[in-house]
């Protein structure tokens, strides 16, 4: 007998339908799988024959082919366990015949409990293209699959329960849409009212929040640079819902979606040790998984100690800070990956971390520093907006009585700022001043004679690159939005143009 299913799997972060066939016939015992089974998909007979066996029911001992269509497109997922496991049992009689098309996806356990799966997010979204009426899924994965509120989503536990659902001797209800989306910063998290000082670090992180822009932290050990780096969540805008969607299929599909959370609601932040690989932060390997660039979409990625990254590492980042997205090419695919994101980098200004201090002595020598100097690229410091200095903290900050602003203050700045953005960009593909091109520039960055005066000086003078005049224009821009000026006046500039101190430093 033949039976029909369906399911879904995934290409990088998109989903594609697949039919399970399941032919059971005379002949010799053996199970065979086709249409380009790799790995768990080829281990699957196995869990799938115990996974029956253990729930009750008899494993037909005959010549067992499943075909999993199409069969040009290679599947590497446990995911296909319970539609093998479901098609076999209507392909022997267990389960009745059922008008209704459910999709199905659920990995096995030797004694037939469901466990949950990867990328069931990315599944449900498109599923409701494929002409089915819903989803049986792991009880774990049901609030993330319900998110769309396209078709039903009923959990599951274990193969009786499904088997007893589509004989119509259980009921099993629909998994609740979850609550109205409300990305709120949640209680406990840490605050910019905790950090004493470094006032001009705090405005410059606003600015770069508000605009969306790179920025690079330089200063001693211990001056408060990862501190102020993991608490530039807390002052971005809230996700909007689309957003939060495209996060969460990046998260679902690696795996790192919380056990029984529908969405993520607040921005990423993602902070990868010094000794990363390429492929482990723009994302690789035989079948291309996301980075941490990806990871970080739409949230912040944070490289504490820079230059310990390996260059090849570093100079990888030029696309994604460029084009918002990650192109990865293999013999057999190519995929993108969303990668818009805010990078925050820190980094001591020599290799001892005293370059400047007037507390300690720093021991290292000219040509410690030139190396140390060069393994940033000037094309990739081109890239970050904002260069910011962050001194060692006067023991007079440290302990003044004055509360500091909170992070909620700042927040509610930085999304009058952004409403702006939006309002310009309304027609546009772009969200923040970040993101503006060339002719973008040229539009909505007007700028005075004094100004231009200003900018023509500063250019000549540092010997700036395009990229880099552009980078100033772009953040004058984001902070005349804060002022809530219409037009780049003189100050915005001469703000914009102290957020570079690299690029003083090299002249």
């Amino acid at each position: 007998m033949l039976a029909n299913l369906y399911s879904g799997a995934l290409i990088g972060i998109d989903a594609y339908p697949v039919e399970v066939e399941v032919d059971v016939s005379q002949g010799m015992p053996q199970f065979a799988t086709v249409g380009l089974p790799e790995g768990a998909v080829k281990e699957s007979k196995d869990r799938v024959k115990s996974a029956i066996k253990n729930s009750g029911f008899d494993f037909p001992v005959r010549r067992i082919t499943v075909n999993l269509a199409p069969a040009d497109i290679r599947k590497d997922a446990a995911s296909l366990d319970l539609p093998v496991a479901v098609g076999i049992l209507r392909a022997t009689g267990t389960l009745k015949e059922n008008a209704r098309r459910y999709l199905y996806m659920g990995e096995l356990s030797l004694d037939g409990r469901i466990k949950p799966v990867h990328g069931c997010l990315a599944v449900a979204c498109e599923a409701h293209k494929w002409d089915i009426d819903g989803l049986i899924l792991p009880q774990e994965n049901a609030p993330e699959g319900a998110v769309v509120d396209n078709l039903p989503v009923y959990p599951v536990r274990d193969l009786s329960e499904v088997v007893g659902f589509l004989n119509g001797s259980q009921h099993i209800e629909p998994e609740p849409v979850p609550e109205v989306f409300d990305p709120e910063v949640e209680s406990g998290m840490a605050d910019f009212a905790e950090v004493r000082g470094q006032q001009h670090v705090k405005r410059a992180l606003e600015v770069a929040a508000a605009g969306g822009h790179n920025m690079l932290m330089v200063g001693p050990p211990g001056s408060g640079k990862t501190m102020l780096a993991r608490r530039i969540p807390t002052i971005l805008p809230r996700l909007t819902f689309n957003e939060a969607l495209e996060t969460t299929k990046i998260h679902s599909v690696c795996g790192l979606l919380a056990k029984r959370d529908a969405l993520v609601t607040q921005r990423p932040f993602r902070s990868p040790h010094h000794t990363i690989s390429d492929a482990g932060m723009i994302g690789g390997g035989s079948y291309p998984r996301p980075g941490e660039t990806s990871l970080a979409n739409h949230g912040l990625l944070f490289l504490d100690e820079l230059p310990e990254f390996k260059k090849n590492v570093l100079e990888i980042l030029r696309q994604p800070l460029e084009d918002g997205s990650v192109s990865i090419s293999r013999a057999s695919m190519s995929l993108t990956y969303p990668a818009t994101f805010m990078l925050v980098a820190a980094m001591n200004p020599c290799p001892c971390g005293y370059l400047g201090d007037n507390q300690h002595q720093c021991t290292c020598t000219p040509a410690n520093l030139e190396r140390y100097r060069n393994r940033l690229s000037g094309p990739l410091l081109d890239r970050i907006d904002l260069h910011v200095e962050v001194p060692r903290i006067p023991y007079q900050e440290l302990s003044q009585e004055h509360q500091p602003e909170s992070s909620a203050t700042i927040r509610a700045r930085v999304e009058d700022a952004r409403a702006v953005q939006q309002q310009r960009f309304s027609n546009l593909e772009i969200h923040s001043n970040s993101q503006m091109e060339a002719r973008h520039i040229r539009e909505f960055c007007h700028i005075d004679a004094e100004g231009d005066k200003l900018l023509e000086m500063v250019t000549d003078r540092l010997g700036l690159s395009a990229r880099s005049y552009a980078r100033i224009l772009k953040v004058a821009r984001t902070i005349a939005d804060l002022a809530d000026e219409k037009d780049i006046r003189q100050p915005h500039l001469s703000e914009a143009v102290q957020y570079r101190s690299q690029d003083r430093k090299s002249v």
